[in-house]
């Protein structure tokens, strides 16, 4: 029973983070609704299986079984993860990704940051999201713009740190306003 309970509180926190993250930049409704897929038991029963406080216990239900069924659960089911958009392209009709709704994008970048938190502990620092983005080796799977607007706030992160970035998130990028390397520069007051 241990580890049931030590993954329901690690789940829990990684939740609460990502709903006071969500809550600083205005989006009340992805914050509360972020990550209740987790409770399921599909995906609440390979975390007690392969628990192990320091990475995701879907990663080690991967690597035991050569697939991770909680994650295919939840990114079927949480719209903040970019495996869960693609799509079938009109040209080549093969399945391939498709750009990410703003809302989603930012929810992401909330939740790399949220488990990076809950996962590095006191060794987290505003540059970890963006080195788990540069190690991760699905991100080819990530539509180009989606990559390229993620890349930029997770390097925003980094350089200006969380209540810069968080600001920015608010008055630019959830206001629909250009950003990123393409962008003309937009001051954050």
């Amino acid at each position: 029973m241990g580890s049931a309970w030590r993954h329901f509180k690690t789940i829990t926190k990684h939740r609460h983070l990502v709903m006071k993250h969500c809550f600083q930049v205005g989006l009340y409704r992805r914050g509360l609704l972020h990550d209740l897929s987790k409770y399921s038991w599909t995906e609440f029963r390979a975390g007690i299986r392969y628990y192990q406080g320091t990475r995701s216990p879907n990663t080690a239900e991967r690597e035991a079984m050569g697939y991770s069924l909680a994650w295919m659960h939840h990114k079927g089911r949480n719209r903040h993860h970019f495996e869960y958009w693609t799509d079938i392209q009109p040209d080549t009709k093969t399945y391939g990704p498709v750009p990410m709704p703003t809302e989603f994008l930012v929810e992401m970048v909330m939740d790399r940051i949220a488990a990076c938190k809950v996962y590095k502990g006191p060794l987290y620092h505003d540059g970890s999201a963006l080195e788990y983005l540069d190690q991760a080796r699905d991100s080819s799977l990530m539509h180009p713009e989606t990559k390229r607007q993620l890349r930029f706030l997770l390097l925003m992160l980094r350089d200006r740190g969380e209540a810069e970035t968080f600001r920015f998130i608010r008055q630019v990028v959830l206001r629909g306003l250009p950003f990123g390397e393409d962008a003309a520069p937009t001051p954050v007051t």
